[in-house]
């Protein structure tokens, strides 16, 4: 990608800037800043949707007729960096970037009409009930039962691992309404709704101590066949295409170039154990420039990846390379923030951050004393909550089998 903008490009990059200016306030700016996770404090999310929503800058990667931007390639990426590089909260995925697009895909003309608008203005805020205790990332194992009885099906079982589980009022589901001979057959794609009778939350703790995770249970849940995404018994094909969006849908590099600049910026008020500035430590900067020359790569099949999906061709397999390059390069970043971080990371320190959620049994000190940088407190409750990023989705383990029988041939 040629990095000297175009005229147009600057002048773009600029109302962006001066919009992020004007909208984020202190509050926002922390809730991006000291987030723990991928996900933002849910408040401050919402509040920053309903902001760029009024802008119509909501969901940009949407088709212009469903409210989406008509933007290049390179604005995307400009609006992606400058919104990260100036702190604000990232937006809930499931909604914006995963169900949506399922939803304009293969839903009815009701069903657009309901949801799409919904999701724009949060109104209508999902969550996502793929995973079960007994099928994770073999999601074709799934049991949770679907029964039809007249106009309805009556959804009995668990969901596990449903983020934002206890914010959402939708959750889209893959039930089993059939056996057949392949487990990838008899699936159906559901959409319910979370105020049913019947569907109880029970909030999961992560080892980061946050609680931003849910195991959801549903007794005889009545949910109406309009509420089918597709068809029947054809779920998975529904969940095929929307799994290209979790897995290499947006642009995950911009945000580790930040995470990448950030960390080569604040090592330079670390002193290394050899003495001087830790940023000048020839295997701390061997590290980052690892870390840096990945991200670069990153970026280049996002773009790929983007240019496809933007070109309505499906992204395929280049999908589970993203999520395998992005989690774990990740994961790598934040364990080099651990390093830097030192002894100040040792000590958990919630109160110093903006957690994706509530924090399980923890009092913060009535002073809130906080050990050294407020960075070096993020640093290990991040890299806590990062490790999940290589099974989320489809584990990599999963992808890499995924690439080597669609792209090798294996």
């Amino acid at each position: 990608m040629d990095m000297n903008w175009s005229p147009a490009d600057a002048a773009f990059r600029d109302e962006v800037r001066a919009f992020l200016d004007d909208k984020l306030t202190p509050d926002l700016r922390a809730a991006g800043t000291l987030r723990t996770s991928v996900y933002s404090d849910h408040e401050a999310a919402m509040a920053w949707q309903a902001i760029l929503h009024e802008r119509g800058w909501a969901a940009p990667g949407w088709p212009v007729e469903h409210g989406g931007c008509d933007w290049t390639l390179s604005q995307h990426y400009i609006f992606s960096r400058e919104s990260i590089l100036a702190g604000a909260p990232a937006l809930s995925p499931m909604g914006i970037r995963m169900v949506s697009h399922a939803i304009m895909a293969f839903g009815t003309p009701e069903q657009k009409d309901y949801f799409l608008p919904g999701i724009l203005d949060g109104s209508v805020f999902f969550c996502q009930g793929y995973s079960e205790p007994e099928a994770g990332s073999d999601l074709a194992s799934l049991a949770m039962a679907a029964v039809e009885d007249g106009d309805d099906l009556v959804v009995t079982g668990s969901k596990i691992w449903t983020t934002h589980a206890s914010e959402a009022n939708w959750i889209f589901c893959l039930v089993r309404t059939s056996r057949q001979e392949r487990k990838q057959q008899g699936i159906t794609f559901l959409l319910i709704d979370m105020n049913d009778p019947g569907i109880e939350v029970q909030p999961l703790v992560f080892a980061s101590g946050e609680q931003i995770q849910a195991q959801v249970f549903f007794d005889g849940v009545r949910v109406p066949k309009k509420n089918v995404l597709g068809k029947i018994d054809d779920g998975w094909t529904v969940a095929k295409y929307l799994l290209i969006f979790e897995r290499g849908g947006g642009a995950a590099a911009p945000a580790l170039q930040v995470m990448a600049e950030e960390l080569g910026r604040q090592a330079a008020d670390v002193i290394a154990p050899g003495g001087g500035p830790l940023s000048e430590d020839p295997a701390f900067v061997a590290k980052l420039a690892d870390i840096r020359v990945r991200a670069k790569i990153l970026e280049v099949f996002e773009y790929r990846a983007l240019a496809a999906l933007g070109a309505g061709k499906d992204a395929g397999s280049v999908a589970s390379m993203l999520k395998i390059l992005g989690t774990e390069l990740s994961q790598q970043i934040t364990t080099l923030a651990v390093e830097a971080a030192g002894p100040h990371g040792r000590v958990f320190q919630p109160h110093a951050t903006r957690p994706g959620g509530p924090i399980f049994q923890y009092t913060p000190p009535t002073d809130g004393y906080v050990s050294g940088q407020p960075w070096q407190a993020v640093a290990p409750l991040h890299y806590f909550n990062d490790r999940a990023g290589s099974i989320y989705a489809g584990s990599n383990e999963i992808q890499r089998n995924i690439l080597a029988k669609a792209a090798l041939g294996l």
